[in-house]
């Protein structure tokens, strides 16, 4: 891990965990202000939720993902955890906010901005290969390789094969030389007795 990553992950992850751990302590409060995203997820489900048991999974998720983004410990898998919930929190902190003062508008717009940053920064971040290929690159540089390889091996084969039949004719042309030097051979003998015996 490079000392940017090293540094940059518990710095990122820190504002999740205090969140998560506020989202776990106050259970109650987190429920209320989710409770119309949490509603609809509790009727989507196929069993009947309590709105205060998914606040609390919200927050055990982000707090989870935080510690383990933090420690680097599945950057990929918890930074993907994180900008849902990021993605969750914007929504209600936007909804939520009051904005009936001057002061209020200008809470709620510099809000956003700090969950857009962290939407932003933990998106980042799930796609983050820590300086390794990704998978869909591997996949598509073994299936590249492969290729080559096969049409190497086919060139070398074709060729191989063309050598082959080229050794081959040539001893075959060198084959009916041969046979046509003896045929001419014995063609003589056979004149040359058959005019020994007629003289």
């Amino acid at each position: 891990m490079s000392a940017v990553r090293f540094l940059a992950r518990p710095l990122l992850g820190s504002s999740f965990i205090v969140a998560g751990a506020g989202k776990l302590k106050n259970a109650d409060d987190t429920a209320e202000q989710l409770s119309p995203v949490l509603r609809q997820a509790a009727d989507a489900l196929p069993i009947q939720v309590d709105e205060k048991v998914l606040a609390r999974a919200v927050g055990a998720s982000q707090l989870g993902a935080g510690i383990l983004f933090a420690l680097g410990k599945a950057p990929r898998l918890s930074a993907s955890v994180l900008a849902i919930t990021s993605a969750l929190n914007t929504f209600v902190e936007w909804r939520s906010a009051d904005i009936s003062t001057p002061a209020g508008r200008e809470a709620r717009r510099s809000g956003l901005l700090k969950n857009l940053s962290l939407l932003g920064g933990v998106l980042l971040a799930s796609v983050d290969t820590n300086g390794r290929p990704s998978l869909a690159w591997r996949t598509q540089h073994l299936a590249a390789d492969a290729t080559k390889a096969g049409r190497r091996q086919f060139a070398a084969a074709e060729k191989h094969t063309s050598k082959a039949v080229h050794r081959a004719a040539r001893r075959a042309e060198h084959t009916a030389r041969r046979a046509q030097r003896t045929v001419r051979s014995a063609a003589k003998e056979a004149a040359s007795a058959a005019s020994d015996v007629l003289s």
